[in-house]
């Protein structure tokens, strides 16, 4: 069952937004996102949270610092996602530019795991490095930074993912979730809290007359990638992150990216010159995840880090044909999940849902997760084997229960049950023993039921009410297009009744209709469709562009349908 609520916004707002000079259709969207004055949506660099406001960036930048001039070895160990592989390529050009004898290292998904684990930290002490900076990972990892001190090895870690009960013993740790950390923007991605310290170095070396005799570089450049990152992790757009995209579209638009941000767009079949937030979690990011889930993600730091554009669209077709490769596992694993929840020892009106397959895909369990969450608006752990009788998992959930907090109650009702785990609300990820998996998956379910609240586990959609039949045009469709939405800041929904005229299936998945609302017509799309309607219908939509042979016209997306 799917409840269909409205968005309410204040007249009063949305009066004082178009007195403004907003146009009255976004006056009323985004009075109803908690704006109340145009000011806020001010998307310039100078509106940024300042560098020095986050806890230990202007200490970090001391250190980084004294490490160029000392010529030091620097060492990023980043991650295998998106916003890992774009937090190592902002760490990377920023710290070239500046002259630092820097390199990096990922570790592999399938053998060394998550974080600054003691194993790769003994691989990159074969490296010799002076000070390793983990990017996106690091703010859990005890033992590594306990290795890394054995090595002699210093450890500046940056990240965004909330702490344990404990801090790792690092030289420094900038991390917005840190205990003591007044950073407003609690919401940054792995890539901007990179891009903060970046920011941050610059400025100290500017005071040290460090750009005396040589060009000062101009870190806006590098926007692009801090903009893919975001989006791609999922985190929420508050007003500082959606900055941080704002600017990076801004900059692809106007043709201003790097080789491999470009490349990316080509493998994609999209046009830059027209990019949204959307093409970057939809369309960019899954390419380069695709390296990481299938392969190697040094794959997409290159694709991120070459000048070539020639090895830069190599690459990214390699990345693209990962990424078809990972959508028949996907569905292959997702049909096997659909089996499992269809049989008798399952109940898939459980409040918290765990599963495991012996011949699932690693790399692929959080998107595999991700889709039956959707399906069953239940939270999910989707588990694949490791090696040594370890199996790991991945998990998705849902508004009104924080995933890593679920965890964490887990691992103190059942000692040494959980090898490790970490992650957000939304998106968490654990590591047990195959033996283990019937025991977790019954205390998980447990700890779901009591802190679950039974009407969250209502599917709810909440929309803009209907949209007025004159805006709904290619003029609406572009200036939607154009605004800035994800998560926390949603894409606008809208809601209405319809006469449907014409309907056909398309490869056997798709549901492609012709509606009518008063005089007009329109085009309809629904994606992996399950009902098909009658000759009415309730439609919650979103009002995007169809280009046909060079054609614009508008088209509803459904994302529901009664």
């Amino acid at each position: 069952m799917t409840r269909i609520v409205t968005r309410k916004s204040s007249p009063r707002t949305v009066w004082q937004l178009e007195q403004q000079g907003m146009h009255p259709l976004l006056a009323r969207l985004y009075a109803a996102r908690g704006v109340t004055d145009k000011a806020e949506l001010d998307y310039e660099l100078k509106s940024l949270l300042p560098p020095a406001s986050l806890t230990n960036a202007t200490e970090a930048a001391q250190m980084l610092a004294d490490a160029i001039e000392a010529e030091a070895k620097l060492l990023i160990i980043g991650d295998y996602d998106c916003d890992g592989a774009t937090a190592t390529a902002v760490g990377m050009r920023a710290l070239k530019a500046l002259g630092a004898d820097v390199d990096f290292l990922l570790p592999d998904r399938f053998k060394l795991g998550y974080g600054l684990s003691p194993e790769i930290v003994d691989l990159a002490a074969q490296q010799m490095p002076d000070l390793i900076i983990t990017v996106d990972n690091g703010i859990a990892s005890l033992e590594g930074v306990a290795r890394a001190q054995q090595h002699g090895i210093a450890t500046l870690i940056t990240d965004h993912h909330l702490p344990g009960d404990s801090l790792p013993a690092a030289d420094c740790i900038v991390n917005p979730n840190q205990p003591g950390c007044d950073f407003p923007s609690k919401n940054i991605a792995g890539v901007g809290v990179m891009f903060y310290v970046m920011l941050a170095l610059r400025a100290e070396l500017r005071e040290r007359g460090f750009f005396a005799e040589r060009p000062e570089p101009n870190f806006a450049d590098l926007l692009d990638l801090v903009a893919l990152g975001t989006v791609a992790d999922v985190v929420k757009l508050d007003r500082n992150n959606r900055i941080l995209v704002s600017q990076g579209l801004k900059r692809v638009r106007a043709g201003r990216m790097q080789a491999g941000i470009a490349a990316l767009f080509k493998a994609g079949g999209r046009d830059p010159r027209k990019a949204t937030a959307m093409d970057f979690g939809f369309i960019l990011g899954p390419r380069l995840n695709a390296a990481g889930r299938l392969a190697d993600m040094r794959l997409g730091v290159e694709c991120l880090l070459t000048d070539d554009p020639a090895r830069a669209l190599s690459i990214a077709q390699q990345l693209d044909a990962f990424n078809r490769e990972r959508r028949d596992i996907e569905a292959g694993m997702q049909e096997q999940a659909l089996q499992l929840l269809e049989s008798a020892e399952f109940d898939d009106n459980a409040p918290g849902i765990a599963l495991f397959d012996p011949d699932w895909h690693e790399g692929v369990v959080g998107i595999l997760a991700s889709r039956i969450k959707e399906k069953l608006h239940r939270p999910v752990f989707a588990f694949a084997p490791g090696e040594g009788g370890i199996i790991k998992g991945s998990g998705r959930s849902i508004p009104g229960l924080h995933l890593r907090d679920a965890l964490d109650l887990v691992a103190k009702r059942n000692p040494g049950l959980l090898v490790r785990f970490g992650g957000h609300a939304m998106a968490a990820g654990a590591t047990l023993h195959e033996d283990d998996f019937e025991k977790f998956r019954a205390s998980f379910a447990q700890v779901a039921q009591e802190l679950i609240d039974p009407a969250d586990l209502t599917r709810t959609l909440e929309t803009d009410g209907e949209l007025e039949g004159g805006y709904i045009s290619l003029e609406t469709a572009h200036l939607l297009e154009n605004e800035i939405w994800g998560q926390g800041f949603p894409a606008p929904l809208f809601v209405d009744h319809f006469e449907v005229e014409q309907q056909r299936v398309l490869k056997e998945k798709h549901l492609k209709l012709r509606l009518k609302k008063g005089n007009s017509r329109l085009d309809a799309i629904q994606f992996n469709f399950t009902t098909q309607p009658g000759k009415s219908t309730r439609l919650v939509y979103r009002l995007a562009i169809n280009e046909y042979l060079g054609v614009e016209s508008p088209q509803l997306m459904i994302e529901h349908l009664e």
